[in-house]
């Protein structure tokens, strides 16, 4: 287990008057791009459930939470950028052909 799904799985986080609020870890993902280590956490806390997106680069982390009536369309914003973003990229090149060989 990484520190971070042992922090995640913590039962608890600071809320803005520095008082602790309970929350429960319902499910958790993580990706690698490149450099960078991406942690997803559902979860649930007295005021409904959320997704806290944290971003690892080299220990630094940054966060933000999606409260889960915005999730979906945040996932549609997410699908069209990354389409948008795919669509400048060329596709992968195969490897060359042999060249033609002359008829006899």
């Amino acid at each position: 287990m990484t520190s971070y799904q042992q922090s995640a799985a913590g039962q608890g986080s600071q809320a803005g008057g520095g008082h602790r609020v309970e929350e429960k870890t319902l499910k958790t993902e993580q990706l690698q791009v490149e450099r960078k280590m991406f942690y997803f956490a559902l979860k649930e806390n007295p005021r409904g459930r959320f997704l806290r997106i944290t971003e690892d680069v080299n220990g630094r982390r940054d966060h933000i939470i999606v409260p889960a009536p915005g999730l979906e369309g945040f996932a549609k914003i997410i699908a069209s950028l990354a389409k948008e973003a795919q669509q400048g990229q060329a596709p992968p090149s195969a490897p060359p052909s042999p060249p033609p060989q002359p008829s006899a």
